[in-house]
This record gives structure tokens, C-alpha cells and sequence, in this order.
């Protein structure tokens, strides 16, 4: 006889619900816009060159796109929350992959071309200095801190309702943890995005680099997490205890 598998802990269902499988079919599609050759079959040596040269900015691109699909997915299966408002801000995150997804290839593409001095192929005609580069970070930053926002806003919307989603003290920490996260995602994408809107036009190769080096902030990522986590557990149980 078939037995199922055993979700992981604290997980409130297997099923996927039609926003979920709305989802999923969204980030799906989103996929299929990082193809590395989306225009034809590469049919000679060089094409295919040409094609894996573009896997740098292909893996880039999907690794973003992944981030945040399994995001949602974690946050549905532990929170398995409905409602008008986490809804909206489900089909605003596919609505932001869906418009970031194309411009987020070409723009990983230019930056991967720049750092390697043109070795990996271009794919903006039109993209030569300093200023350019900038708007290609403004773009991506901005990309990136609104599809965290809608993350960090899921996961605030089940911290809100956990005496309504009966979730003991860990179950509540985890989510303000991630909401910390979130937030911390949010803020360093818009840090990098204000630090490229102020870079002069006539800025040199080590300036115009310090809004993509502002990313490895992300590294204190996991300090933020369980700052988060702390703090809002000690409020758990003393809400328990004032309750008791």
C-alpha cells in the first residue's frame, strides 16, 4: 500500500490550494522567459558559444526567481492564510515577477557583460557608461525590495492573525523572523538603488561597482532572522503570561 510522505514540521497541509497552484504556474511561466536561447535553436558552434555564454545571467535571474517561489511556498504550507489581503499581496508578487522577469534577464545580462569586460555577450546595444550601468542597478534594486516587501507583508499578515492561526511561540517567532528578513532584503535593495541614483556621470569603475557590492549585506541576513525572532518571541510569552 502507497503511504505519503511525511510533511516537515509545522507545515499545515500537502494540498496546494488555486492561488497556490495560480502561483506556481506564474513563477512557471516566468522560467520560461530566462531561457538561454529564447529566440531560436542555437544551429552552429558559434551559436551555442554564444547561447552558454549567457548562462551566467540565465543562473542569476533563476536563482532570484527561486528565492521567492519557495518563499511563498513556505509561507503557504506554514501559514495556509486566505482572505482578501493575502490574496492581493500573493497576486502582487506574481504580477511584479511577471514585469521584472524579461528586463531583470536583460539587465543581469549587462552586468555580468561589464564586470567581464565584454567576454560575456551584451544584450543592450545602448548600454556604454556609467550612467547606464546605474539605471541598471536602480532597476534591479527596486526589483528586488518591492518583491521582498510582498514577502515581508505575508509573512507580517500571519504574525497579525496568530491567535487566529493558534500558533504557539515558535511558530510566531518564525514568522516575525522572517518579516525581520524581509525587511532587511528590502532595505539593502533600496540602499543600492539610492546609492546609484547618486553616482556622478562621469563616476569611475569602483564607484559605479558599490551599489552591486551592496548586496553582500545579504550575508547578515541570518543575524537579522534571529534578532527578529528573539524579540518577538519574548513578546509571545509574555502575552502568555499576562493571558496566564
Amino acid at each position: 500500500m502507497d503511504q505519503q510522505a511525511t510533511p516537515p514540521a509545522g507545515w499545515r497541509g500537502g494540498g496546494a490550494t488555486r492561488l497556490e497552484a495560480f502561483v506556481d504556474a506564474a513563477f512557471a511561466f516566468a522560467v520560461t522567459l530566462l531561457v538561454i536561447s529564447a529566440d531560436r535553436v542555437p544551429d552552429s558552434v558559434r551559436a551555442l558559444v554564444l547561447a552558454l555564454k549567457q548562462v551566467p545571467a540565465f543562473a542569476a535571474g533563476f536563482a532570484l526567481l527561486a528565492l521567492f517561489w519557495y518563499a511563498h511556498v513556505r509561507w503557504s504550507r506554514h501559514y495556509r492564510l486566505d482572505g482578501m489581503l493575502a490574496t492581493l499581496l500573493s497576486l502582487l508578487l506574481v504580477f511584479l515577477v511577471l514585469v521584472y522577469v524579461y528586463p531583470l534577464r536583460l539587465l543581469l545580462g549587462t552586468f555580468f557583460a561589464w564586470i567581464t569586460a565584454g567576454w560575456l555577450p551584451m544584450p543592450l546595444s545602448d548600454v556604454a557608461g556609467a550612467p547606464q550601468i546605474a539605471f541598471v542597478f536602480v532597476f534591479y534594486g527596486l526589483a528586488f525590495a518591492s518583491m521582498s516587501a510582498c514577502m515581508g507583508g505575508l509573512y507580517l499578515l500571519a504574525w497579525r492573525r496568530r491567535r487566529q492561526l493558534a500558533l504557539d511561540a515558535d511558530r510566531a517567532a518564525d514568522a516575525m523572523g522572517e518579516v525581520a528578513a524581509y525587511g532587511y532584503f528590502c532595505a539593502v535593495g533600496m540602499l543600492s538603488a539610492l546609492v546609484a541614483i547618486g553616482l556622478p556621470e562621469d563616476a569611475v569603475p569602483w564607484q559605479v561597482a558599490i551599489p552591486g557590492t551592496l548586496y553582500f549585506l545579504l550575508s547578515l541576513t541570518g543575524l537579522v532572522h534571529v534578532l527578529g525572532r528573539r524579540r518577538a518571541r519574548r513578546r509571545v510569552e509574555a502575552e502568555g503570561a499576562a493571558n496566564a
